[in-house]
């Protein structure tokens, strides 16, 4: 009877998924469940993006107290098309930073690719999709190099990237010559697209709802998946609950700019660059390597992962992206002068970077921190603008912004550690 009571009770008992086998592991489920794992995350050092989203929050509501139209649609049009640019440099900086390394030259980078696009299609007289081949090839050879320089001749990113900085500066005012400033002409492509270009306003609805189905497809299969493989899954309800905020939230915002001009072309390239770094990182296995080398690089190689080629790969990206916003900037600006791509530009790029989340230390952030990142420092800058304050307080705003970040960073990091979650 024993044997039979214990078979019975066996076999009524709910399974629980592998991954929570652990018994520290396990959650109650439901609203209650979710709400007791996040602040077990918060404790445990695991802060995510909400810091960032909580800056933001204060920032919107402490300028648009002082001045009202921070946050017009005009205003917000604005500030995405301005941040468009340096995001994408950031995004390369987000890369360099998982694996623990820094590219002090992407400023210089894009810089010298923009000033050479502009000089092979106004003095040169070539096509601009010749310039801006040309330009890409720049930050390719330029990210070879360095890959070069650190795997093969073991010289710190530090040290080859600040050379960088100074070298292809040197190159931007060799290249420019005499004039030392390149007007785009008005009817290029680029300053077309970049500066003109905006979503219809049926076409940006239509985006809205296909994103909203791409996100709870992609939930839906991700669930489905964990669930075949007898992981455990997300609630139901809170899938639910995510994308019809995101569809709620992202509908209103697409109401609001298009009072104005809507989601302009130069955004929406950004965002795509980041959704498909995102999927990178996050579902292929080069993201995979990323993040273990970034984490520990000599247990990555005993591993088997070739390193080599995932430093070689980063810093290619990260000089590549440094290319793509110069000559997105130089479109927006219409010109390429001996200031573009210069220390602001730089600073600006690492700063949204590690303001958006992404960890000093190597290992941890996403695609997503370039993102938030800039779109934090450009609201800061536009509203600083706008209240009439000097530039020498923009930059220790700025500054203070930056080390606030890193203290955030750092405290996490050392609660991590303390909870075994780092």
């Amino acid at each position: 009877m024993a044997e039979e009571a214990t078979a019975t009770a066996t076999a009524t008992a709910p399974a629980v998924a592998a991954d929570l086998s652990d018994e520290r592991l396990i959650r109650t489920e439901g609203a209650a469940g979710y709400a007791k794992l996040f602040l077990n995350r918060l404790r445990g050092g695991d802060l995510g993006s909400l810091p960032v989203i909580l800056g933001l929050i204060v920032i919107s509501i402490g300028f648009y107290s002082a001045e009202p139209v921070f946050l017009s649609s005009r205003n917000l049009v604005s500030i995405s098309q301005f941040a468009a640019p340096i995001g994408i440099i950031a995004l390369g900086i987000v890369l360099s930073l998982l694996l623990g390394e820094i590219d002090l030259s992407v400023g210089s980078v894009s810089g010298l690719a923009a000033a050479s696009m502009a000089v092979l299609t106004v003095d040169k007289g070539h096509s601009v999709f010749f310039g801006i081949v040309a330009a890409l090839l720049v930050g390719l050879v330029i990210g070879a190099f360095y890959a070069f320089l650190y795997t093969r001749l073991g010289v710190p990113s530090f040290v080859f990237s600040l050379a960088g900085l100074l070298s292809f500066q040197g190159m931007l005012l060799y290249v420019l010559g005499k004039n030392g400033t390149i007007n785009l002409p008005s009817d290029s492509f680029l300053v077309q697209w970049t500066r003109f270009k905006f979503v219809g306003d049926a076409a940006s609805y239509v985006l809205v709802a296909v994103i909203v189905a791409l996100y709870l497809a992609a939930q839906l299969w991700g669930a489905a998946s964990r669930r075949r493989a007898g992981l455990s899954t997300t609630w139901m309800p809170m899938i639910a609950l995510k994308a019809a905020l995101l569809a709620v939230g992202l509908g209103f915002l697409t109401y609001y700019v298009n009072i104005d001009r809507g989601w302009s072309y130069l955004w929406l390239f950004f965002v795509l660059l980041v959704v498909a770094m995102d999927f990178l990182l996050r579902r292929t296995r080069w993201g995979r390597h990323l993040y273990a080398v970034g984490g520990n690089v000599e247990a990555a190689r005993r591993s088997g992962i070739n390193v080599n080629r995932i430093y070689f790969s980063v810093f290619a990206l990260t000089s590549v992206f440094a290319a793509v916003g110069g000559l997105l900037a130089a479109g927006y600006q219409t010109s390429v002068s001996q200031a573009s791509g210069t220390t602001d530009t730089n600073l600006t790029a690492i700063a949204a970077a590690v303001i958006g989340g992404t960890s000093l230390f190597g290992g941890r952030g996403t695609a997503y921190s370039a993102l938030l990142g800039i779109v934090v420092l450009q609201a800061i800058q536009t509203g600083l603008n706008l209240v009439g304050v000097d530039s020498s307080v923009r930059f220790m705003v700025t500054g203070a912004v930056l080390l606030l970040a890193v203290a955030i960073d750092s405290v996490s990091r050392r609660m991590r550690s303390s909870s075994g979650r780092g």
